[in-house]
């Protein structure tokens, strides 16, 4: 480019051929996109780009030529645009080409899909279910949130029992009601069992299932929210041995083998006498859960005559059940949502 004070139109219009074809030339051999914005920038850059820059020559033209020249200048910058657009539907014309050098082809084997399943916990209570079905006993369901009369009192816990003392229990307060009942978050799914009796006529065979809730610190063995699995039988002559009977069947069809059961004595307030049941697994006895048979003030609170009636009842912790069938050995696990934990089930 000419670096004079005066410059004659005709080398004005040399150098501006110069500079127009050297862009076009770049703009046609640009072979992709950024290529092409590269250019675009050296050439027709608003700040620094050659045809910006060349534009001050104009001021080195004779006043009598500046008109042509200036014609020329704007004739040459239509070239120059012109050029880059056509650059660009040239590498948008090659894009289906290399689009369809990588298209779908049908007989290439595809990612395996990963599709959900259910929750470890789900499948342990969709096999109990499937279990107790067969040994006769109907699925049962009642509300989480109770009241004292389904929770303690017509199990025969009473008001001063220490089962009752708010820092074992989930008690609720309701805003804008005064006076109400005393509402909490069932401790057991025992307060299904009271309300099947007092809707249903024995004789009653049923199981409740569901979650319940202690305020207990989570670590390895507690969790403040959890599952029980209880079972109830009420009909003319139920014994403690029907209740060992129903464990032992119980135990053979979920673990897989003629589990041993040992009954130990307990207590509980609604079953007298009252037993814990152990299983011999993996070479050791492992507590599943109390039961025994249903205490007569259980029978009345409901309208059930106990001299003609008796029954069994027992609670089984779904998490440990999960637990000792996969040899899981922190319950948190359970409940923390971490999907490669869960993929194992």
């Amino acid at each position: 480019m000419s670096t004079t004070s005066a410059l004659s139109l005709e080398r004005f219009a040399q150098e501006l051929e110069e500079l127009s074809s050297a862009a076009c030339a770049a703009f046609a051999q640009a072979p992709d996109a950024n290529a092409l914005e590269h250019a675009r920038v050296e050439f027709l850059g608003a700040k620094s780009g050659r045809f910006k820059s060349f534009q001050k020559q104009l001021s080195h033209v004779p006043a009598t030529d500046k008109p042509a020249a200036g014609q020329q200048f704007n004739s040459a910058k239509e070239r120059i645009q012109l050029a880059f657009e056509q650059a660009q539907i040239r590498l948008a014309s090659d894009r289906p080409a290399a689009a369809d050098a990588t298209a779908f082809d049908p007989t290439i084997p595809g990612q395996p899909k990963r599709v959900g399943r259910l929750h470890p916990i789900t499948q342990t209570i969709n096999e109990l279910t499937d279990i107790m079905g067969r040994l006769g006993f109907t699925a049962a369901y009642g509300p989480e949130v109770e009241d004292e009369w389904h929770n303690f009192e017509a199990l025969n816990i009473p008001a001063a029992h220490p089962a009752r003392d708010p820092l074992d229990n989930f008690y609720l307060r309701v805003a804008g009601r005064q006076h109400a009942e005393t509402l909490l978050l069932r401790s057991q799914t025992s307060t299904v069992q009271i309300r099947a009796m007092e809707q249903t006529p024995p004789p009653l065979r049923i199981i409740s299932l569901g979650r319940v809730y202690r305020p207990d610190t989570a670590d390895m063995t507690h969790f403040p929210m959890f599952h029980q699995m209880e079972g109830l039988y009420v009909d003319h002559h139920v014994t403690l041995a029907d209740l060992k009977t129903v464990l032992r069947l119980f135990a053979s069809n979920y673990l897989g083998s003629q589990v041993p059961v040992r009954i130990r004595p307990s207590f509980f307030p609604f079953t007298e006498p009252s037993v814990e049941a152990d299983y011999f697994w993996n070479g050791r006895w492992v507590e599943f859960g109390g039961a025994g048979v249903v205490d007569p003030h259980v029978l009345r609170a409901v309208g059930i005559d106990p001299e003609q009636w008796s029954g069994f009842a027992f609670g089984l912790g779904v998490e440990r059940l999960c637990m000792i069938r996969h040899g899981i050995v922190d319950i948190r696990d359970l409940f923390t949502n971490d999907i490669r934990f869960l993929r194992q089930f």
